[in-house]
């Protein structure tokens, strides 16, 4: 088992920069590509961004890419979202998922563990 613990949500501006932070404890010996997910007050849960276990992959959601970079530090088992120009469309609750998965994956289905999200709201 994997626990995930969010952090680093928040009020802030638009355009203005957050970054959310990931904890991993439990069974971190394992290989695990991670996942931000963010949802909505009404909508389904959606992909944001994926980080592939080394780092060295990485996917975006059109949405997001270019304002928002996913990072890792295997050394602390966290994984990060730095978020900049946030617009008040990117208010939501954000998920970090984690997945055994050996590829890459932004399927919702595909993730195994999950935080208990960490509320962004972005004021125009």
């Amino acid at each position: 088992q994997v626990q995930l613990v969010e952090s680093g949500g928040g009020l802030v501006q638009a355009g203005g920069s957050l970054r959310l932070s990931c904890a991993a404890s439990g069974r971190t010996d394992r290989s695990y590509a991670a996942g931000w997910f963010r949802q909505a007050p009404g909508k389904e849960r959606e992909f944001v961004a994926a980080i592939s276990w080394s780092g060295h992959t990485a996917y975006y959601a059109d949405s997001v890419k270019g304002r928002f970079t996913i990072s890792r530090d295997n050394t602390k088992n966290t994984v990060y979202l730095q978020m900049n120009s946030l617009k008040p469309e990117d208010t939501a609750v954000y998920y970090c998922a984690a997945t055994l998965r050996v590829v890459v994956t932004i399927r919702t289905l595909e993730y195994d563990y999950w935080g208990q999200g960490t509320q962004v709201t972005v004021s125009s």
